[in-house]
């Protein structure tokens, strides 16, 4: 797992000062590029090895609202699966309070960045990632 802080900015809220929903989806992207540069994956990494990894399926459940100015927590969990694919669960939580405001899922696959044909088997160096931090299950 891994965390990094939030602090909302002006930016991100809407007219009444709240996070606008979209923001949430980019705090998860700010919590998969902490993951991948504390745990040696940052997407250029992926990029490097041929590959890209888009964004199949995203799913965010709101609890609480974030506000203008407040600090937070982004955890994010990698989730191991067998498949050609990388699956991540998030908690957005505002501070000091650790008060839970939002969850969600991404799920990434594998596309050759030369072909732009789905990667079906898992490509080596990404299962010699998930070994190397004792990711499999």
């Amino acid at each position: 797992m891994d965390k990094m802080p939030l602090r909302v900015r002006f930016s991100e809220t809407d007219g009444i000062g709240v996070v606008w929903h979209g923001e949430y989806i980019r705090y998860f992207e700010d919590g998969r590029e902490s993951f991948g540069e504390n745990f040696g994956m940052p997407y250029l990494e992926v990029f490097k090895e041929g590959y890209v990894i888009p964004i199949v399926d995203v799913a965010c459940q709101y609890v609480h609202s974030l506000h203008a100015g407040e600090r937070g927590t982004i955890e994010t969990r990698f989730i191991d699966t067998p498949a050609a694919k990388i699956i991540f669960e998030y908690a957005v939580y505002k501070e000091p309070e650790h008060l839970l405001c939002a969850t969600g899922t991404t799920t990434q696959v594998f596309v050759k960045k030369d072909t732009g044909e789905l990667e079906l088997s898992t490509p080596e160096f990404y299962l010699n990632w998930k070994k190397k931090w004792n990711l499999i299950k």
